[in-house]
């Protein structure tokens, strides 16, 4: 098997920030684990949050567990790229966690809301930004429907938040239907490695061209 231009000795590149957002019932979070378990090199951001640990989840590695003293100082040093209350509780994400990635060559996901995508955008430039759809709102609320865990008064909000976010996501820089989980994971492949390829540090790979020894 060859070896890939974007992992050719001595060729560096600068990892890829991505937002991937979707309104609930979207997909996003099942695609991005996908991604992030059958591509090497793919991390999530760890978000920083003042809500306690659930179950099994574990500080550092799940989240960022800190309480509102510490999230209150991280705001107001300007560490967080982005954050946001959520069922009153605060998540954000702290910039040092995306910089010291992003400087290794790591692509760093964010598995967060439209908000926050641009919030991270404004603050690092180069953001890739995809949005996932559903194929048309009737499969959304069927989605939703089919998990049994809301009730109805709420999935009806959570369907008018969906025309909100669908209706506001026209800076987004993607979009994948996810109509076809496996369709839309190649999709979401392929704009990773087009933004990886468009990072590589050229001079060098031109170097390399130039001067490699033919085998």
């Amino acid at each position: 098997m060859g070896v890939g231009t974007d992992q050719i000795q001595g060729v560096s590149r600068r990892g890829v920030p991505m937002v991937v957002s979707a309104p609930s019932g979207g997909g996003k979070t099942t695609l991005c684990h996908k991604l992030m378990a059958t591509v090497p090199g793919v991390e999530f951001s760890v978000s920083h949050t003042t809500r306690k640990p659930r179950g099994q989840e574990r500080d550092g590695v799940d989240y960022h567990f800190v309480d509102d003293a510490a999230f209150d100082a991280l705001v107001a040093n300007g560490e967080l790229l982005e954050w946001a209350v959520v069922h009153g509780q605060r998540y954000g994400t702290h910039r040092r966690e995306a910089d010291d990635r992003l400087g290794r060559g790591v692509d760093v996901l964010f598995d967060i809301d439209i908000q926050g995508g641009r919030q991270i955008a404004e603050k690092i430039p180069d953001t890739v930004l995809v949005f996932v759809l559903p194929p048309d709102m009737a499969t959304l609320s069927a989605r939703l429907t089919n998990r049994k865990s809301d009730a109805a008064e709420v999935i009806e909000r959570r369907l008018a938040a969906a025309k909100s976010e669908i209706a506001q996501s026209g800076f987004y820089g993607y979009f994948i239907v996810n109509d076809d989980l496996e369709t839309a994971y190649n999709e979401l492949c392929s704009v990773l490695i087009s933004e990886r390829l468009r990072r590589l540090d050229r001079r060098a790979l031109l170097d390399h061209v130039m001067t490699r020894r033919a085998r």
